[in-house]
């Protein structure tokens, strides 16, 4: 378990820049540092498998929905303050035993990753960056107080549970194998504080496309997703239950998804649970590509937006930002011409389009091929996406797809 300051060390870095901390601090380094003597390392050589004895049926393609299917084992690594990290296991998906007083329930102690498996042609299994998703597992944990762990070690427990699921891994073209790390305290008592007793566990769901049409958005200031100094740029649960409320009150007047504002300005965040890109003429005449700075801790640092920003800035004809934007600037955008195309990056969605926005009253009009009308998705997100399916399917060969060795 690193303690709080090597907590607040990961976190200043992974909100500026998940790609440098590599070079600065080992996480894994850390927590063996802190575990030569009393609590143990998470270990995957001490990783146990017990097979399950009968296998369910995979859904047909066109009949999954995301988050409803899961494959047949799980991972599980129970954690203790005085005697560290268990050892891990895989077992047959079962249902958790927990105390009905564990602070997880009570004070939404728990953080989770969302990351993906996919097939290439040849059937070997690949991750896309699962180091970013392991580093910014830790930040997570660190801010709730909740134990790390080395996340090498935590991502060979991970590979063996792919292993051992291949069957659940879809082969087609824009389908996967979700995979969901999740922390909770198990700690039973009411009263708020540290956890001196978690789980680390990890389910596996196949899916396919998450948003097939493009969104129109409802940016309401009523409701806040995040705020400075809060927990908006972590992966918690409790981030999530108050955004449900506004999407069910937006699906209902028939808009796709929530735009997230902020501040007094009216900033733009993220598109649901999204972080959201802009690409535009700005006043000054040049064409960009930008999204909201990760300064203020209202962002998530997903790795799909740490990805597009690092593939568009390798490209000719605009440059790739962090910048802020709110929505007068918008509306004043699209008014003057000036926008291009907006969309979501994500895990789920990779990158979804968006057609429309509906704010105080009116709806703006988002183009998504201002040459092409026919087009679903601007030429920018197209390129995109293309470019990333790529990677993440091995098609183009790349240190970002790390191939899960030994797969059958």
């Amino acid at each position: 378990f690193i303690p709080p300051p090597w907590c607040a060390m990961l976190r200043s870095f992974a909100v500026r820049s998940l790609c440098d901390l590599p070079k600065v601090l080992s996480v894994g380094a850390v927590a063996r540092a802190f575990a030569t003597k009393g609590p143990q390392p998470l270990d995957h050589t001490k990783l146990t498998i017990r097979k399950a004895t009968t296998h369910k049926p995979i859904p047909p393609l066109e009949k999954m929905k995301f988050g409803h299917n899961f494959s047949d084992h799980m991972l599980q690594v129970p954690w203790n303050q005085e005697s560290g990290w268990g050892i891990p296991s895989i077992t047959p998906l079962e249902n958790l035993s927990l105390h009905p007083a564990v602070t997880s329930l009570h004070y939404g102690l728990e953080t989770f990753e969302g990351m993906k498996a996919y097939k290439d042609a040849q059937g070997h299994v690949r991750l896309f960056r699962p180091d970013k998703n392991m580093l910014r597992m830790c930040t997570s944990n660190g801010r709730l107080y909740l134990p790390t762990f080395d996340t090498k070690e935590f991502l060979e427990c991970i590979k063996e549970l792919l292993r051992l699921e291949d069957r659940w891994i879809p082969y087609e073209d824009g389908y996967s194998l979700y995979i969901r790390p999740t922390t909770i305290s198990t700690e039973p008592r009411l009263g708020v504080g540290p956890a001196s007793n978690a789980l680390l566990y990890v389910i596996l769901s196949p899916v396919g496309p998450y948003y097939a049409e493009p969104l129109t958005l409802l940016a309401d200031p009523t409701y806040v997703r995040a705020w400075p100094g809060g927990t908006g740029d972590y992966k918690v649960g409790g981030n999530y239950a108050g955004t449900i409320l506004p999407q069910v009150e937006a699906g209902k007047q028939g808009f796709g998804q929530i735009l997230w504002l902020f501040g007094e300005e009216d900033n733009l965040t993220e598109v649901g649970t999204m972080n959201i890109f802009v690409h535009w003429t700005n006043e000054n005449g040049e064409e960009e590509l930008i999204t909201p700075p990760l300064s203020d801790g209202t962002i998530l640092p997903g790795v799909t937006r740490m990805s597009v920003l690092e593939l568009a800035n390798t490209w000719e004809g605009f440059v790739a930002r962090e910048k802020r934007i709110n929505m007068k600037q918008v509306i004043k955008a699209v008014q003057e011409n000036r926008i291009h195309e907006i969309f979501g990056a994500g895990t789920a969605a990779i990158v979804s389009a968006v057609k429309g926005i509906f704010y105080k009253g009116k709806e703006y009009t988002i183009p998504l091929d201002k040459k092409d009308p026919k087009q679903a998705m601007g030429p920018v997100g197209r390129r995109l996406k293309r470019e990333l399916l790529d990677i993440q399917y091995g098609r183009t060969p790349h240190p970002w797809s790390v191939l899960v060795q030994g797969d059958q």
